[in-house]
């Protein structure tokens, strides 16, 4: 089976309170000092909207588990379903958040601690994202997650692509983030965003690079669209998401 490697880097996620399903959404493993982590929003773990705090399901509940559909050991496209509980025996949180951001940047590391059992392990590393593609406005990106739920088949992310829609290298609303122009929808939050190229791409201080295989520039994860009404969507750089795991001792 022909899969390319980034449809399996994506997770399917699954956040519920006392086994009641609460919402969807999508995430990724990074390596870290401390072991293996999940990388996903923050709203995905609070259950509450990063504005305003107030639950973002419709009955108020907020998750105390996440359900994370895992690769299966040498069998391709399959899923093995693992939960992780969101909060530890004196109710604290389990997941951390950036060292400096804090609770405002919208996305955390949760520690594995139920990989047994023929589960493998796919990695993302913020730290070293990639070819230096150029990467600027227009410039063609994806979000591999989950909308709606739906996923391409045998539990694999969605590609949603789209371009980015403003400077990369400054910083939307003061944050470290930036826009991107793409049809994204509710249960892709969480999603690597990433520029895949074939055959030849512009690279970081001028010239052409050619090469005979795909290859991934890590960019970040993928936050939400800024209101309801729009596909510009809010994107987390890379770097912020390599600081949070460093910070992880």
């Amino acid at each position: 089976m022909a899969i390319y490697e980034e449809s399996l880097k994506s997770l399917f996620l699954e956040m519920s309170f006392n086994g009641t399903l609460l919402s969807t959404g999508t995430g990724f493993i990074c390596t870290s000092p401390i072991g293996p982590v999940l990388i996903t929003n923050r709203h995905n773990v609070t259950g509450r909207r990063q504005d305003t705090g107030q639950p973002i399901s419709s009955n108020g509940g907020v998750p105390d588990k996440i359900s994370i559909r895992h690769n299966r050991l040498e069998h391709m496209g399959e899923t093995l379903l693992k939960d992780e509980a969101l909060f530890d025996h004196e109710g604290e949180p389990r997941w951390i958040e950036h060292p400096t951001l804090g609770a405002v940047a919208d996305f955390v590391a949760l520690p594995l601690s139920n990989t047994y059992g023929g589960v493998q392990l796919r990695y993302y590393d913020p730290s070293a994202p990639g070819p230096l593609f150029k990467i600027g406005p227009t410039a063609i990106v994806s979000v591999l997650g989950f909308p709606f739920g739906i996923t391409g088949g045998a539990s694999l992310a969605v590609w949603a692509t789209g371009f980015v829609a403003s400077e990369p290298d400054a910083d939307y609303g003061g944050l470290p983030t930036f826009l991107i122009d793409c049809r994204t929808r509710p249960g892709q939050s969480g999603s690597p965003v990433v520029a895949y190229r074939h055959g030849s791409a512009d690279v970081e201080g001028g010239g052409t690079m050619m090469f005979d295989q795909p290859l991934t520039r890590f960019l970040g994860i993928y936050s939400g669209r800024v209101n309801a009404d729009a596909d510009l969507g809010i994107v987390w750089k890379a770097r912020v998401i390599a600081e949070l795991i460093a910070s992880l001792k």
